[in-house]
């Protein structure tokens, strides 16, 4: 029996939906909206792609979207004050300046630069630090692992007490989830291991798992005979293996391949995600949800 499919896509829309329906109330009562600004410095077209998405999810939400569009040659001082003019605007609650930057500008001081109260990415220290003391702490937890939390409550998975076991140990999405996690309450409880190039016989730490999170970037490295039957799979890999053409366009389009082997996998699997719209769909969901949470932040709701 095929594995339930948990639909990155369709969960989307459900959250997209609670979160247009608190921004109308809050602005029925307030008059404010969340305020979002997205730095983009230069024309790479992979960030330019993704920042329209960015701008159009906003823009259906109702939020104050600002799209603040710098050239490639911006030197790291006017970056800094910019960033630094956000800070100091009451209407923007998100500051976001789209990754990767030139060579020329110091990524790290650019990410510490933002106010951690604005840092809906939630890459600054001080909210990975929040997120690590857990609870009423964290404000701002980082998108996709908040996304992949998302998806394991929201299709009926019991995580308390659960083996949790995640592949790969990132900053941006390995360390954030497993800490996620294993911290008291909902969607979390669980005992959990991270497993990662370095570990040795992969497999059968793999095989424990009640809920397997694979963030490796290695397109097909779990195999079908590393599941528990049963368990869920979250699925975080997306791979360009190669492309083929559209029917519909009749472009190229990329083939993506996530990081476990989903045909055979699904026919094991209690529930898994597909790549894509699995996790992908995530990600700027939960940067609205984190957009909105800074605006009831600041407003001390």
């Amino acid at each position: 029996m095929s594995a339930k499919l948990i639909m990155g896509t369709e969960i989307r829309e459900e959250i997209l939906e609670e979160i247009k329906k608190e921004v109308e109330e809050i602005k029925a009562k307030t008059g404010k909206v969340p305020g979002l600004v997205t730095i983009l410095v230069g024309e790479n077209p992979a960030s330019i792609s993704y920042v329209t998405l960015k701008i159009q999810t906003a823009h259906r939400l109702g939020f104050h979207e600002v799209q603040d569009s710098q050239p490639a040659d911006i030197s790291e001082e006017a970056l800094l004050a910019l960033i630094d003019k956000y800070n100091k605007d009451d209407s923007i609650h998100g500051i976001l300046v789209q990754l990767p930057l030139p060579k020329h500008i110091n990524e790290k001081k650019v990410l510490v630069a933002i106010d951690p109260d604005k840092d809906v990415d939630g890459f600054h220290p001080i909210n990975v630090g929040r997120l690590m003391i857990g609870g009423s702490e964290v404000k701002y937890p980082p998108c996709t692992p908040a996304g992949i939390q998302e998806l394991i409550v929201r299709s009926g998975q019991d995580t308390k007490g659960a083996e949790v076991v995640v592949v790969g140990r990132s900053n941006i999405v390995g360390k954030p989830i497993a800490v996620m996690m294993m911290q008291k309450g909902k969607g979390a409880n669980s005992t959990v291991t991270v497993v990662h190039t370095a570990t040795k016989d992969l497999a059968s730490h793999c095989r424990r798992a009640d809920v397997l999170i694979v963030a490796a970037g290695v397109p097909g490295l779990v195999k079908p005979e590393w599941i528990k039957p049963g368990a869920c799979v979250i699925d975080v890999g997306v791979n360009r293996v190669g492309e083929k053409v559209s029917a519909k366009t009749g472009r190229p389009v990329p083939i993506l391949r996530g990081d476990v082997d989903f045909d055979a996998a699904k026919e094991i699997a209690g529930s898994i995600t597909p790549v894509p719209g699995g996790v992908g769909p995530m990600t700027i969901t939960m940067l609205m949800k984190n957009t909105l949470n800074s605006l009831k932040f600041h407003l001390g709701l």
